[in-house]
């Protein structure tokens, strides 16, 4: 779960689960996956997804969308893609019995080209 922040001026703590937020971001698998042997190196673009966006939404639940794991697939086990655009929606989890208040879904998201593309918060659908 993501840490409560507090607030310097007010001294105030935000809550965590007021934290939903979507946001895309641009993810370098090529540098991640350097040097790995070949027929390791999809496995570990998806892996390197999965703690990317555990960094970025301070969530250890990840969930990945089938239809990303199969554009980093896509190529083979051998070369996944160099870039990705990754959309992280960090949801609540209203399972009853779920470890975590929250949850990070990563999903897919196509673009002709990844020049001056930046992080982008996503407003609530």
């Amino acid at each position: 779960m993501a840490p409560s922040k507090t607030s310097k001026k007010t001294g105030k703590t935000r809550s965590a689960l007021q934290d939903v937020v979507t946001r895309e971001y641009t993810i370098h698998l090529h540098k991640l996956v350097h040097g790995r042997s070949f027929k390791k190196r999809a496995p570990h673009a998806v892996k390197s997804v999965v703690e990317f966006a555990q960094k970025a939404m301070g969530t250890t639940d990840v969930r990945v969308d089938p239809r990303l794991n199969q554009q980093l697939w896509e190529r083979g086990i051998r070369s996944p893609p160099r870039r990705i655009r990754v959309k992280l929606e960090r949801k609540r989890n209203d399972e009853e019995n779920a470890k975590e208040k929250l949850y990070t879904y990563a999903s897919y998201v196509p673009v002709e080209s990844f020049k001056g593309l930046e992080t982008v918060v996503v407003d609530a659908e």
